[in-house]
């Protein structure tokens, strides 16, 4: 026997959520921090240029900083990078990750900005830039089977200032060392006997 429901299922007040809200609105801050920069980056210009209204982009970001950071970052944490336990590959395609990741206009355009911005405010929980290629470091130390006898934290922060130095220091814009140089001196900090 088959029942009928005799009373309607209430449907959710407003209107259903676009997810294409999401897309449309982390690429027009995207655009924008690369032509305008983080202080040209306003969620009343976001809203004017995607044709979204600002309080749907509030109900998706509680802040400025968040939509920034989630825009100019999100393909750091979208990256799927499964550590092969060859510590020499594993470390050169991070890199590879995050000099691109890093290396974009949104990205060069919002760091600066946030960390200003962070200077000022501690963002929520004490956490800025949350998206981090940080807990893929971990596991290629791990499936490598090295033990530094260092904080793998700050070798995590040395390769980081590395590549945001070769990012925005224009010397050393103008005369990259190729990757495998850097590698192979975090493979002398991690390994010093796999060194070539």
């Amino acid at each position: 026997m088959i029942e009928i429901e005799s009373t309607p299922r209430r449907r959710p007040r407003g209107r259903p959520r676009d997810p294409n809200i999401e897309r449309v609105v982390l690429d027009t801050t995207r655009q924008l921090l690369g032509e305008s920069g983080f202080a040209g980056t306003t969620v009343q210009e976001i809203a004017r240029r995607s044709g979204m209204n600002v309080p749907a982009i509030y109900r998706r970001w509680p802040t400025r900083l968040a939509l920034i950071e989630e825009a100019a970052f999100s393909a750091l944490t979208h990256t799927a990078l499964e550590p092969t336990g060859d510590l020499r590959v594993d470390l050169h395609r991070l890199l590879g990750l995050f000099e691109g990741g890093l290396g974009t206009p949104a990205a060069r355009a919002a760091i600066p900005g946030l960390m200003a911005a962070y200077q000022r405010e501690a963002p929520p929980q004490a956490q800025w830039l949350q998206f981090s290629l940080r807990p893929h470091f971990y596991a290629i130390v791990a499936a490598a089977g090295v033990d530094p006898g260092f904080d793998v934290d700050e070798i995590f922060d040395v390769m980081h200032g590395i590549i945001l130095g070769r990012i925005f220091v224009p010397l050393a814009a103008a005369d990259h060392h190729p990757l495998d140089n850097v590698v192979e001196m975090l493979i002398r900090i991690l390994a010093p006997g796999t060194a070539r």
